[in-house]
Formats: structure tokens, C-alpha cells, sequence
């Protein structure tokens, strides 16, 4: 939404109504009432099929473009369903990122529903798999270039992060999941980010 509202689809400031009740900000994307969504969201997983679906279709087409996918470290079934597409069909033109940061709505990964190791599991699937440090540029620039010479088979960045990184109270901190900071919060957190407000 952040990037949305930079983008002039929406004011900025209708950033604080985010998950407030009437608000068009909510926690799952809605297309019908969100300016610039494209796809809603509802299910966690499916947006990783349909980016298997728009890989396949680039393909088909021969356009010659790529899919890039979000994924989370905690997501459910519906993923590896798509993984399992996408490695089928050879979708190298498919390039998930993986946010391991090891925490989920309800808790560390490892005791909610434990899904490691991602990369022997993507790797059993028939991915190319490569790992990043998702604060570092320059291990990011390199993931993404080892994506782009993959081929034969869609590949898996495992992007090794911290939840709320910079921000003493959010870091590592499951309770901030879904939470937006109120306005003393805020102002600490853009301080300790050296921000601009």
C-alpha cells in the first residue's frame, strides 16, 4: 500500500486507515476497491499460482517475460502445489522470493507448521535454488542475476531476513505481523531508521 500511494494511486495519508473497519486498505488486497491492485488476495498461497499461470502463459507466448512472486516462509499447501507446477513445466521464467524470516502470524515457522528446509524442499521439487541476505543489495543483485541465468527450471531465492529490521520494538517480533504503529511508535521507528517523516 506504501508503494501504491507513493505510486499517486491513492492519498498517502489513507495509509492510516490500514485494517480499520470501512477502509479499502485491508489486510488481503481487494482489486474491486483498492486503486492499483491488480489481483486480489484472500487464500494465502495463491498468488504464487497465479504467477505459475502468467509464467506458463509468457511462455505459451513467447514474450519473454518474467514472473517474480513474494512468497512467505509460513504459507500453506496451495504453494507447493504451484511448486510442483512450476518445476513441471519448466517455468524458468519463474523466480520465487522467499521472506524467511522465520515467523508467521501466529508464531516462529518451526513450531506453527514447520516447512524447513525450503531450499531441500524446492530443490526436491526440480527448482534451482539460491540463497540471499534480503538486507544486502548486492546479495540480492546477485540472486536475482543466478535467477536469470537458470534454465530448464524455475528457481527459489531463499531471502534469509529479520522481521521489523532497524526498529528496536518490531524486531523479531511476532505480535507486529499485521499491527501498524500508532503515532508514538511511528515517530521512534522513523527515528531509529534515520527516515524522513
Amino acid at each position: 500500500y506504501s508503494t501504491l500511494s507513493l505510486a499517486g494511486y491513492f492519498p498517502r495519508e489513507d495509509l492510516k486507515t490500514f485494517r480499520k473497519l470501512g477502509s479499502y486498505l485491508q489486510g488481503h488486497p481487494d482489486m474491486k476497491h483498492t486503486p492499483g491492485v491488480e489481483m486480489s488476495t484472500g487464500s494465502l498461497g495463491q498468488g504464487v499460482s497465479a504467477a505459475c499461470g502468467m509464467a506458463l502463459g509468457s511462455k505459451m507466448n513467447g514474450d519473454g517475460s518474467r514472473v517474480y512472486a513474494l512468497v512467505g516462509d509460513g504459507e500453506e499447501g496451495e504453494v507447493w502445489e504451484a511448486a510442483m507446477f512450476a518445476a513441471h513445466y519448466k517455468l524458468d521464467n519463474l523466480c520465487f522470493i522467499i521472506d524467511w524470516n522465520g515467523l508467521q502470524i501466529d508464531g516462529p515457522v518451526t513450531e506453527v507448521m514447520n516447512p524447513t528446509p525450503h531450499d531441500k524442499k524446492f530443490e526436491a521439487f526440480g527448482w534451482n535454488v539460491v540463497h540471499a541476505d534480503a538486507h544486502d543489495f548486492d546479495s540480492l543483485e546477485a540472486a536475482f542475476e543466478a535467477a536469470k541465468s537458470s534454465t530448464g527450471k524455475p528457481t527459489a531465492i531463499i531471502a534469509k531476513s529479520v522481521k521489523g529490521k532497524g526498529v528496536s520494538f518490531m524486531e523479531n517480533n511476532v505480535n507486529w505481523h499485521g499491527a501498524a504503529p500508532n503515532d508514538e511508535q511511528y515517530e521512534q521507528a522513523m527515528e531509529e531508521l534515520g527516515g524522513n517523516r
